[in-house]
């Protein structure tokens, strides 16, 4: 089986910060992600278009991916980021949609 970048992400993070690593594993994504009233769905599209408007690019590639499997559309995440553009700013939103564009074409 071969490893994802999602998991050399993981594994060079907890060789730096594993404290912090397991709460991102167990708490973020144990229970904040699973808790219940915001869909899977919902809370991708929150977490696109926060780490858009506050420029977060680092981490929008694997938001992006992560939208794409609970069930958002390019369509729809081109339409939340456009939205945004108003009000992040019109360079934050270029940016996302190179990130966008590179998720897009890894699939």
């Amino acid at each position: 089986m071969a490893i994802t970048n999602e998991q050399n992400a993981i594994d060079d993070l907890k060789a730096v910060a594993p404290e912090f690593t397991k709460l991102t594993q167990e708490f973020l994504f144990g229970d904040i992600w699973k808790r219940p009233g915001l869909s899977q769905r919902d809370k991708s599209l929150i977490t696109v278009t926060c780490l858009v408007a506050l420029n977060r690019i680092e981490q929008v590639e694997f938001h992006l991916k992560k939208a794409f499997e609970n069930g958002l559309t390019k369509e729809e995440l081109v339409a939340a980021i456009t939205h945004i553009a108003f009000y992040a700013g019109w360079p934050t939103a270029a940016s996302a949609f190179s990130h966008l564009k590179k998720v897009i074409d890894q699939q």
